[in-house]
């Protein structure tokens, strides 16, 4: 195959094909991650597009990104039945005959073969190709992918499953890296709790970037994201001094940097590490986040006694420590020395709440008690929202409380 070398960032759209996308009955998980693939190659992203089961409606649009698009990647009615209408698609807009395919063919037959069962006839049309497509095969499925080029485009066809679609993307890549120059940007993220995009963005208005360098904020449940893009070919000790200046404009909310380099993770990621070098270890009683932060860290040895309680006195009176449902603070503080002297050098988290956790016109004040081989270490904050975010924002919280004591 002959080389395409651009000398401007080529430019990427991804196409998904299917009635139950169009519809709202799934959700395209598929561009989301190929999205973030192709930018990572290096390419633009500049769109995404979804069309239902139309044949008419698939060739026109094929026609439209053949005719501005460098690379597009298409997932999704590639299967045996007579909905499934992108190859035949792609053969009227490409002028390119089908073809069928023996290889592809033998490669269906051993699916089901492997599987113990008949092949029904149907599945033979997944082996017609259009004509000089490059066959791309299914490791873990009955539908083969191609590609072809259509005008200035390179098009690449994948079966709408996502394992499928991930199992063949490596070919792919190395397809499209032997059509494309290819030089990727470098993407910082800064990952943050305890703070919002806003304020993030306020205390960053001192960061002085260059015009290439942009800037981006994403509110996830969990944290919130600080991106920093950097352009092909910008100096790696320029990129970290900026990323370290905004690091510091933002503060100690920031618990990770993900760097092209080293992705450090999420927060329970970041205190397992931080617990596990310090050969720690750490038992809990949750309320309000109801089980949540256990949920989070299942599966870290560091976490070693889990306890929900829904009748927070009851759970005092069991370890024969007194409970002030005016006094939380002392409370929760009384009941991690209990526990603490307990379970020697294990450190004891306990968690109290005042207020409702169901109404979401009331919030709560959260006590987290935290008692350390080298003391008592306390937090008070409050939380607001629907008992799911409420939970969520309990959990998260008595984390970042537990990264910032291990900092001390």
């Amino acid at each position: 195959m002959p080389t395409d070398t651009f000398r401007m960032k080529a430019t990427a759209e991804i196409f998904s094909q299917g009635e139950e996308i169009v519809c709202g009955q799934i959700v395209d998980s598929n561009a989301a991650w190929l999205s973030q693939n192709l930018n990572q190659m290096g390419f633009r992203v500049q769109r995404h597009t979804a069309v239902g089961d139309e044949l008419d409606a698939l060739v026109q649009l094929l026609g439209e990104i053949a005719g501005r698009a460098d690379c597009c990647v298409c997932t999704g009615g590639l299967g045996p039945t007579c909905d499934d209408l992108t190859t035949e698609a792609v053969s009227i807009a490409a002028h390119a005959p089908l073809r069928f395919d023996a290889e592809a063919m033998a490669q269906i037959q051993r699916y089901f073969d492997g599987r113990q069962r008949p092949m029904p006839p149907a599945n033979r049309k997944q082996a017609c190709l259009p004509e000089n497509a490059i066959r791309i095969d299914n490791p873990v499925g009955t539908a083969p992918g191609f590609m072809l080029k259509i005008q200035r485009c390179w098009f690449t066809f994948l079966p709408g499953v996502p394992a499928e679609m991930q199992a063949m993307f490596p070919a792919v890549q190395r397809q499209l890296q032997a059509q494309f120059s290819l030089q990727a940007d470098s993407l910082v993220t800064l990952r943050s709790v305890g703070i919002g995009e806003s304020a993030i963005q306020q205390r960053l208005e001192a960061l002085q970037l260059p015009d290439d360098v942009q800037l981006g904020f994403r509110a996830a449940i969990d944290e919130v994201q600080t991106k920093l893009l950097f352009p092909a070919g910008f100096a790696v000790d320029a990129r970290q001094n900026l990323t370290q200046q905004a690091a510091s404009l933002i503060g100690d909310a920031v618990f990770a940097i993900d760097t092209p380099e080293q992705a450090q993770g999420d927060l329970p990621t970041v205190v397992g590490r931080a617990m596990r070098q310090r050969g720690l270890s750490l038992s809990v009683l949750e309320t309000a986040s109801q089980g949540l932060l256990a949920a989070k860290c299942i599966g870290q040895d560091w976490l070693r006694g889990m306890q929900f309680s829904a009748d927070v006195a009851a759970t005092f009176e069991q370890w024969g420590c007194e409970y002030d449902a005016d006094g939380l603070a002392a409370s929760a503080a009384a009941l991690a020395q209990c526990l603490y002297g307990r379970q020697a050098m294990v450190w004891q988290l306990v968690q109290l709440y005042r207020g409702s956790l169901s109404d979401p016109q009331q919030g709560i004040v959260l006590y987290n008690a935290l008692q350390t081989r080298d003391g008592l270490y306390q937090s008070t904050m409050t939380i607001a929202g629907s008992a799911t975010t409420k939970q969520n924002q309990a959990a998260i919280l008595a984390l970042d409380f537990l990264r910032r004591t291990l900092q001390i």
